[in-house]
């Protein structure tokens, strides 16, 4: 009997829940009396509501961009005069490709430098070898040796500090062995690709007399690219549920990798990041597009309905279903939209019609019916 009666108390306090939820979401919809005559004159047009499937979308504008680790900024190993500037804007270069010719007079002396180097330590070998016999033959101290065997080391890494120096400058392997073979001094230095892309811009012009480090060129490697997307913040709660983007003018899909934490103060915009592998349709650094995300569903019920249904008001997204003595304003939450359409979720059912037109005549009896706003 006991027991009966705490299954009867459950009931009916689930029943009470219930009911309360159901007065909380009709305390939150507004009615809108008026006549059929009323509406015809204002021009109102409704339309049916839709049951949306689990995913949705989200039309967002971006920018293509390209990855700031796939950029290089090739610079001027050595100062000097700007003889020729060998690539344009938006070639594509290889790893060692020529980009500039300079003449340096740094370059003569960095030259000059390693070759006294070399004959310093061909000396200092040649001294500890002659110094290594000697002590062999007891003519010599072992002391003597060992300052020998210093001096050799010291001019080795003198030498090796002046080649490394050089190859700092631009020149290659074979141009140091060059040198040293020839000891022929020269000027003219080849700055090379360090590595393969697309020319993103020039920075110096023939005739220009740069500094040690001054930016020539900018290589930029395109697979794959960024697009930086803006989200307005109202949306961005959806973009945690993304599960791909597409660029449907480039035919190409990808997905998102970074959410902004931050807002833009003049566009109240978050910017989202979308990694994409072109295809056979060149994306271009700097070019407007247009993204589509695709957004999974959020486990609840999502309704479909033409964008021009859902207005915003006093922070809250709107949406007017008809009613037996006009409409009624009911607040929903906007989960994604296109152009043409809203996904939204709230008390909505199938037999529900959404006004579509004549929204300013159903804003206007909306501010004049809500309590909120006396």
């Amino acid at each position: 009997m006991k027991r009966q009666k705490f299954q009867h108390l459950v009931l009916a306090v689930g029943l009470a829940g219930a009911l309360f939820a159901s007065a909380a979401v009709a305390a939150d919809e507004i009615a809108i009396p008026l006549r059929d005559q009323d509406v015809q004159a204002a021009g109102i047009e409704t339309k049916p509501v839709e049951k949306s499937s689990g995913s949705d979308e989200l039309v967002a504008p971006g920018v293509v961009a390209v990855p700031p680790q796939q950029l290089r900024m090739v610079a001027a190993p050595a100062a000097g005069l700007v003889e020729t500037i060998l690539v344009s804007p938006d070639e594509e270069v290889k790893e060692g490709d020529p980009i500039a010719t300079l003449k340096s007079s740094e370059l003569i002396e960095a030259q000059r430098a390693f070759l006294q180097a070399a004959a310093d330590a061909a000396l200092a070998t040649e001294k500890l070898r002659r110094d290594e016999q000697l002590y062999k033959e007891r003519i010599i101290a072992e002391r003597r040796l060992l300052v020998t065997r210093a001096e050799a080391a010291q001019a080795r890494s003198l030498l090796d500090e002046r080649g490394q120096l050089l190859a700092l400058d631009g020149m290659s392997e074979q141009a140091i062995e060059t040198l040293r073979k020839e000891r022929k001094l020269g000027a003219a230095l080849t700055v090379r690709a360090p590595v393969s892309g697309v020319i993103l811009a020039r920075h110096a012009t023939v005739g220009d007399r740069v500094m040690a480090a001054a930016p020539l060129v900018t290589i930029a490697r395109l697979k794959p690219i960024w697009v930086n997307l803006q989200i307005p913040t109202g949306r961005a709660a959806a973009l945690d549920r993304t599960d791909k983007v597409v660029l449907p003018s480039h035919g190409v899909d990808g997905k998102l990798i970074r959410i902004g934490r931050t807002v833009d103060p003049a566009t109240q915009s978050v910017t989202a990041v979308a990694e994409f592998s072109p295809g056979k349709s060149p994306i271009r650094p700097g070019q407007a597009v247009q993204a589509i995300l695709r957004i999974k569903g959020t486990g609840g019920t999502l309704w479909r309905v033409p964008a021009d249904a859902v207005v915003h008001y006093r922070d809250k997204d709107w949406v007017f279903l008809r009613s037996a003595d006009g409409f009624r304003a009911v607040p929903v939450t906007l989960v994604s939209e296109t152009p043409q359409s809203a996904s939204i979720q709230g008390p909505l059912s199938a037999a529900d019609q959404v006004a579509t037109r004549g929204m300013l005549t159903l804003l206007a009896e909306l501010a004049a019916k809500d309590p909120s706003a006396k």
